[in-house]
């Protein structure tokens, strides 16, 4: 068969075009494979450590300017197994693991939590009303190329008086004491956290919870963009703004592939 340099252009055309999908169908299994292949990211194995004693390495406490009155977080025994258990009394405070982790690699995140109460004057809505029983804070690394000049300025100010750079945003996973389960809301401090109540109420209080969100896909659906680096994954519980008081507990805390 003999053709035109016309033909034998448009051929070759689309030949590369069929070798170009080729490739990118290789490209996308192989990293859909390699991300398979991906070990869980055990953070917080609390289930290991001793009853009393430290938290796994690299947990810290995170404390918030101008609140005195914190949290206590200990290492309990509850059903057999070592958990943690947040005693909250009018104050606030968490416990951080501060940690690069890509979320296009590892956007599930698992974990177990128990609540003994919930808060009557609880809101979402209102900073008045911005307290929980039990809350997974998820920070993302800031990243200069998603904020405009001001912001800009405002984090470089924030890093010259507290010596690091804020989170870009946060997603927290919350159990909200009023609002309903599935609710998606700004936190009434800042509209670069996205609240989420993945359990609401009293329906479950006193049983633990299993949990299983792709923080991933939370984050395009919260902030309408792709994510940055997770910077940290911390564990709260607070009553700070509502006075109240409650006790919390947490489990295991994983992150995976898939």
């Amino acid at each position: 068969m003999i053709f035109s340099q016309e033909g034998e252009a448009m051929l070759m055309k689309k030949n590369i075009v069929r070798m170009s999908l080729i490739a990118g169908l290789f490209i996308a299994g192989l990293a859909a494979a390699l991300a398979a292949s991906l070990p869980a990211l055990e953070l917080g194995l609390f289930s290991k450590a001793s009853v009393g004693g430290d938290f796994p390495q690299g947990w810290e406490p995170l404390l918030f300017p101008k609140i005195e009155a914190h949290t206590q977080y200990t290492l309990v025994e509850d059903e057999g197994a070592v958990v943690v258990q947040a005693e909250s009394k009018g104050s606030s405070s968490g416990m951080i693991c501060k940690k690069e982790i890509d979320p296009v690699q590892y956007p599930v995140m698992e974990w177990r939590w128990k609540v003994t109460s919930v808060y009557e004057k609880g809101d979402v809505t209102q900073k008045s009303g911005d307290d929980y029983p039990a809350r997974m804070y998820v920070s993302f690394k800031y990243d200069p190329s998603k904020v405009g000049f001001w912001e800009r300025a405002k984090y470089k100010t924030a890093k010259v008086l507290y010596g690091e750079y804020p989170p870009h945003g946060a997603i927290n996973y919350i159990w909200a004491s009023n609002a309903p389960k599935g609710t998606v809301a700004p936190n009434p401090f800042s509209d670069r956290v996205k609240m989420i109540a993945v359990e609401s109420g009293k329906e479950n209080l006193g049983q633990w919870v299993l949990e299983r969100r792709n923080i991933l896909e939370d984050y395009r659906n919260a902030f309408g963009e792709e994510p940055p680096m997770i910077a940290g994954i911390a564990i709260m519980t607070d009553s700070d703004n509502t006075g109240d008081q409650t006790v919390s507990y947490y489990g295991d805390i994983v992150l995976k592939s898939e």
